[in-house]
């Protein structure tokens, strides 16, 4: 995101615009993908609130959290673009706030990759999980990334 000062993004994180809401989609290449034609798009403050439920020492992905929207929506899956943008409102958020803060760090993208649009950028994200006992690793020589190790033992499932 630009301009992240200039951006007030707890207002962002209480516009739920017209979401909750199920579209059905008939894109029949996205319905091979994604399992299905019923598509959810929860509302950013959503994200915060499932956010804030993972403890010190544990982890969730983006990808969890769909899916547990979806589940609990009766959707075949959860927009994948919103909720891209809607974890990192929740993020700027959270650091714009004096308090009620979000544990955002916790919260990864696909196979445990850090998340180089949280505030801060990959380096306080990976500074973050460290203290909390995570050991965060480098894959690629040219398009570098960072990585939780083993994070798949550190995941929190949400029920």
């Amino acid at each position: 995101m630009a301009n992240e000062d200039k951006k007030d993004f707890n207002a962002m994180l209480r516009d739920s615009k017209d979401m909750p809401k199920i579209q059905i989609i008939t894109d029949q290449k996205s319905i091979g993908k994604y399992g299905g034609s019923r598509m959810y798009f929860a509302p950013p403050i959503d994200y915060d609130k499932v956010m804030k439920l993972i403890p010190y020492g544990k982890v969730i992905t983006v990808g969890k959290i769909r899916e547990y929207f979806a589940q609990l929506n009766g959707a075949d899956f959860t927009d994948p673009i919103t909720a891209g943008i809607f974890v990192s409102i929740a993020a700027w958020a959270s650091c714009q706030r004096s308090e009620d803060e979000t544990p955002y760090w916790r919260t990864l993208k696909a196979n445990g990759e850090l998340n180089a649009k949280y505030p801060g950028g990959v380096e306080a994200q990976k500074e973050k999980l460290e203290a909390e006992g995570h050991i965060i690793i480098q894959k690629g020589r040219k398009n570098i990334r960072y990585y939780v190790q083993d994070y798949e033992n550190a995941l929190f499932h949400l029920s």
